[in-house]
C-alpha cells in the first residue's frame, strides 16, 4: 500500500525550493548535477545541511528527486534492475543472497567501522578490473569547508585510506560531473536515498547509465548535519575551527561494537575522545541533527543498490568490538565475487535469510514502517510524499506515539537551538537543552530515571523499553 494524499504541486511545477520548504530535500545534489549548475550550486545552509542554491533546475526534476511524489519508488527501480532475483522480501527488497560476517584478509576489518565488507568490496572491484574508479566519502585534506566530501579513488590503497563511517552531510554533484567528463566504469558508495537518486538520474542520462557500473549501499538510520561534529567538539572543550578530523566510531576490541567512541584529531596534533553515551546528543534514536527528509524515508537497507552493508546489531555479533557486517547482495556478478572469496578463506561469512537481516535492523524498520505510517497520518503543509507505507495511527498506544513525537521534536528543534547557541557563542544553551531532551526521550523510551517511572505508571512499557538504543543505526 502507499500513501494517496494529494500534493499541491503538479509534476511540471515542482522545484527544489518547494521540496526544501516541505522538509523533503536530503541534499544529494542530483538535481544540480542534472541542471549543469554543478557542485558550486550546493552549499551548507545555516543548519549545516547541503541545499541547492541555484534557481535553475532540470525540467524533469519531479522524476529525479528521490523524495518526489512523482519519482519511481524503490520497488519500481528494483523491479527494473533485479527482475530475476532469487528472493524477494517486502522489507529488504529483491536479492540474490544475504550474509553475516567479516573480512579476514589484510586489515579491512580493523580499519573499518564494522566488519570491513564495504571497503573490501570497493577495493575488490578495482583489483578485479571491474571498475576504473570508486566514488566514496573521504576526509577533506586541504583548505577550509566541510570535513568530508566525495572523491573518486582509483587504487585499492586509496579505498582503504578512506574507510570508516562518516555521519556527516555530503553531496554527489562533483563526482557525477567527473564521471561524465572522464570516461570509465565507476562504482559509487552511498546511503539509500543517494543510491536511489543515482538510479533516477541514470534513467534520464544515457552517458551516466553506461558508466555507473555498480552501486554499493550503506544501511542508514538518518543523515546528520555538520553541526553534530561541532557539538561533539563543544562537549570536548574545543571549537570546530580546531578540528582536523573525526573518527565517529573509534574501535575498542574489548567492548561491544555498539559502544561508540567519538575521537577528535585537532590541528595541533592533540586528540580528544568521549563515549557517545556521555554526549548530550549521543543517543542515535533520539534523532539529534537529523535531516527532515529522513522522516519520510522507507528504505533501511538500500534496496536499489547492487550490494549493501550494515552492522549486525544482534547477539553474539553486537558484543564483538571488532565489528561484524550484515550484507545483502543483489547483483549475480557480485554474489560470485563474494562466494569465490568465501571459498578461498578471505571472507568469514555465513549465509542468512531475510528475517535475520530484518532482526539486525529491527528498530530501524519500526521507525520506517510503524513510525512512518504515524508521521504520514499527520496533516502537513507543502508537498506530500508518496510512500510505500499507508498513513495510519490505529493500533499505536499513547507511549509509542509519544516516542515518535519526541523524535520528530528533537530532530527539528536541535537545529534551531544549536543555531541560537552558535550565534550567541554560548554552547551551554544547546548542551543543557539537549541533556534535558535526552532525559525526556530516554525516560519515555527506556523507562529511565524519574521520568521513566512516571511514564511507566501512566502507560505500559513498549517493545523498546529498557533496550539499548541501536535505533536504525547506520553501518558500513
Amino acid at each position: 500500500m502507499s500513501s494517496k494524499r494529494r500534493t499541491p504541486c503538479d509534476r511540471t511545477s515542482l522545484t527544489p525550493g518547494q521540496m526544501d520548504a516541505s522538509g523533503l530535500c536530503i541534499g544529494c545534489g542530483a538535481c544540480m548535477a542534472q541542471s549543469a549548475a554543478g557542485a558550486a550550486a550546493m552549499r551548507l545552509d545555516r543548519y549545516g545541511q547541503f541545499k541547492p542554491t541555484a534557481s535553475r533546475h532540470p525540467r524533469s526534476f519531479a522524476e529525479l528527486c528521490p523524495f518526489s511524489p512523482y519519482a519511481w519508488n524503490e520497488d519500481d527501480i528494483a523491479r527494473e534492475r533485479f527482475a530475476s532475483a532469487r528472493y524477494r522480501d517486502p522489507r529488504i527488497g529483491r536479492f540474490e543472497a544475504a550474509y553475516v560476517g567479516y573480512v579476514r584478509e589484510c586489515s579491512f576489518r580493523t580499519d573499518g567501522s564494522s566488519g570491513g565488507m564495504a571497503s573490501w568490496t570497493a577495493a575488490s572491484l578495482l583489483e578485479e578490473n571491474l571498475v576504473d574508479g570508486v566514488a566514496h566519502v573521504v576526509p577533506r585534506c586541504e583548505g577550509s569547508g566541510p570535513l568530508f566530501h566525495y572523491r573518486i579513488s582509483r587504487t585499492p590503497e586509496d579505498i582503504r585510506a578512506g574507510a570508516k563511517s562518516r555521519y556527516y552531510p555530503v553531496e554527489l554533484s562533483a563526482v557525477i560531473d567527473e564521471m561524465r567528463r572522464r570516461p570509465g566504469r565507476y562504482a559509487i558508495v552511498g546511503i539509500p536515498c543517494f543510491i536511489k537518486a543515482l538510479h533516477l538520474l541514470c534513467l534520464q542520462d544515457p552517458l551516466l547509465r553506461e558508466r555507473l557500473t555498480f552501486t554499493l549501499g550503506l544501511f542508514c538510520g538518518h543523515m546528520k548535519s555538520a553541526r553534530f561534529v561541532e557539538s561533539i567538539a563543544w562537549q570536548l572543550g574545543e571549537r570546530i575551527e580546531a578540528v582536523a578530523d573525526i573518527d565517529f566510531r573509534l574501535k575498542g576490541t574489548g567492548r561491544p561494537a555498539n559502544w561508540y567512541t567519538a575521537h577528535l584529531v585537532l590541528k595541533d596534533g592533540n586528540t580528544r575522545s568521549k563515549d557517545w553515551w556521555h554526549l548530550a546528543d549521543g543517543d542515535w534514536g533520539a534523532g539529534f541533527f537529523q535531516n527532515a527528509a529522513c522522516n519520510f524515508c522507507d528504505d533501511v537497507v538500500a534496496e536499489t543498490a547492487d550490494i549493501s552493508f550494515g552492522d549486525a546489531w544482534v547477539e553474539p555479533y553486537a558484543s564483538d568490538g571488532r565489528g561484524t557486517n550484515v550484507v545483502v547482495v543483489r547483483s549475480p556478478l557480485l554474489r560470485d565475487l563474494v562466494d569465490r572469496a568465501r571459498n578461498q578463506g578471505r571472507l568469514e561469512l555465513q549465509e542468512v535469510d531475510s528475517a535475520f537481516v530484518v532482526r539486525t535492523q529491527a528498530a530501524g524498520f519500526r521507525q520506517r514502517r510503524e513510525g512512518l505510517a504515524f508521521r504520514l497520518n499527520r496533516q502537513r503543509p507543502g508537498v506530500t510524499p508518496k510512500k510505500r507505507i499507508a498513513p495510519q495511527r490505529a493500533g499505536l498506544d499513547a507511549r509509542r506515539m509519544a516516542i515518535y513525537w519526541l523524535r520528530r521534536l528533537v530532530s527539528a528543534q536541535s537545529h534551531r537551538v544549536f543555531r541560537l547557541a552558535r550565534i550567541l557563542h554560548w554552547p551551554a544553551i544547546y548542551i543543557r537543552w539537549a541533556s534535558t531532551m535526552l532525559a525526556f526521550y530516554q525516560g519515555v523510551t527506556y523507562s529511565r530515571g524519574w521520568i521513566g517511572k512516571l511514564v511507566s505508571r501512566i502507560c505500559p512499557e513498549t517493545a523498546d523499553s529498557g533496550k539499548t538504543s541501536n535505533d536504525d543505526e547506520p553501518g558500513a
